[in-house]
């Protein structure tokens, strides 16, 4: 009887992260997207960017990829309130010169017109971004309609 009842326990909770959205989420991982599609998917979208830039070189960069970008909240936020978008700064020296990269990783956050807000250079640990994402989020929804 007891086997029973942990099977069913354990039945329900594989359900609830699954169907969940931030477990839809996670299980999904975070919807990257190459630099000019971002940049027009947030236009049409009307979405603020996410751009994180990146090498495979990086210590840094691969702790925030095993690390921030693994939190299900971190994925969930990002996918619904953001277009993320991951730049290789060795493959793509173009976007990164644009932004002046000279240190990785490096995130910036960009308007739903692809205007720079600003940017967090270095390491940034899951609860640290996620307090991030929330402020603009209430940002962008207090200022809906303002451009942002």
């Amino acid at each position: 009887m007891k086997t029973k009842y942990a099977v069913y326990v354990l039945v329900v909770v594989f359900c609830f992260f699954t169907l969940s959205p931030a477990g839809v989420a996670a299980a999904e991982g975070i919807n990257w997207h190459t630099y000019d599609k971002g940049i027009a998917l947030g236009k049409k979208e009307g979405k603020r960017v996410f751009l994180h830039f990146y090498a495979n070189w990086c210590f840094y960069c691969r702790k925030m990829a095993k690390e921030t970008f693994q939190d299900p909240s971190v994925i969930a936020h990002l996918n619904k309130n953001f277009i993320p978008i991951r730049v290789d700064s060795d493959k793509d020296k173009r976007t990164a010169s644009m932004y002046n990269v000279r240190a990785l990783p490096s995130t910036w956050f960009l308007t739903k017109k692809g205007e720079r807000m600003g940017n967090v250079p270095g390491y940034v640990s899951s609860k640290q971004l996620l307090e991030l994402l929330k402020r603009l989020a209430t940002e962008n929804n207090s200022a809906a309609g303002q451009g942002g």
